[in-house]
């Protein structure tokens, strides 16, 4: 049967991302859709809050047929001058998964999509994520690169490091992430919406608490930008989410 361009996509980007899982695509593993609603009290990513402090709201859908992936969502920015005055970003993304020895590897392509902003706002970037897990602990790293495009003032690369670790007989998790922003720089202004200053190391710690379909975060997150260099809020903060899956 002819299969139709959605799963020939997805074929494509596991031959690319990693090569043996394109047969998985091919045989049309059983799909899942798992979407999932979530309010914050900002939207932050790699220290960087990209509502500028204020709350936002998300939607987000998830696709997955075996070791591919397909993953769409929605954050409410509400006028946010660090991209442009967009009212929202709408990232895109597909994935494929393939066990490397004792490692899961993940490869992924993204597009940040800013709907209402003002100017050349929309970016792409691609990156590989490996994870091992041992019992109730996960370790993961990689990274992520964004090639020169003008929306971005130069190209951007993210390297990171994680951990998470469930706590035995009860509905915690513990998490802790370290991550690296630096890249070319093409223009100045455009290059800080990404790395304030250049370059630049964020952290964060936190505790998951879930409890059937829903999840509650509280974490503490920071960036070592100085503040002369900052287009956004960047200080050390918490930030706390209730996610809800169905």
């Amino acid at each position: 049967m002819r299969q139709p361009p959605f799963c020939r996509t997805i074929a494509i980007l596991a031959a690319v991302l990693c090569p043996g899982t394109a047969a998985i695509a091919q045989s049309i593993a059983p799909v899942s859709l798992r979407p999932a609603f979530e309010i914050a009290t900002e939207e932050n990513r790699r220290g960087v809050s990209w509502s500028e402090g204020r709350a936002a709201i998300s939607a987000d859908f998830a696709l997955e047929a075996g070791a591919l992936g397909a993953t769409a969502r929605l954050v409410t920015l509400r006028d946010a001058g660090l991209h442009g005055e967009a009212d929202t970003v709408i990232d895109l993304g597909l994935s494929a998964t393939q066990d490397v020895g004792p490692f899961a590897v993940t490869g992924q392509g993204i597009v940040h999509l800013f709907t209402g902003a003002f100017g050349k706002q929309d970016y792409a970037e691609a990156g590989v994520t490996a994870a091992y897990t041992l019992g109730p602990v996960r370790v993961s790293g990689g990274g992520f690169y964004a090639p020169e495009q003008s929306a971005i003032g130069g190209s951007n690369l993210y390297l990171f490091a994680g951990a998470d670790a469930g706590i035995p007989a009860t509905p915690l998790t513990l998490y802790g992430h370290v991550g690296r922003s630096s890249g070319d720089v093409d223009d100045t202004l455009r290059a800080n919406r990404l790395r304030p200053g250049g370059r630049y190391s964020d952290w964060r710690v936190g505790v998951d608490h879930v409890t059937g379909p829903l999840a509650v975060s509280l974490e503490y997150v920071g960036t070592d930008i100085p503040d002369e260099a900052a287009r956004g809020d960047h200080d050390d903060r918490l930030v706390a989410r209730a996610r809800f899956s169905f």
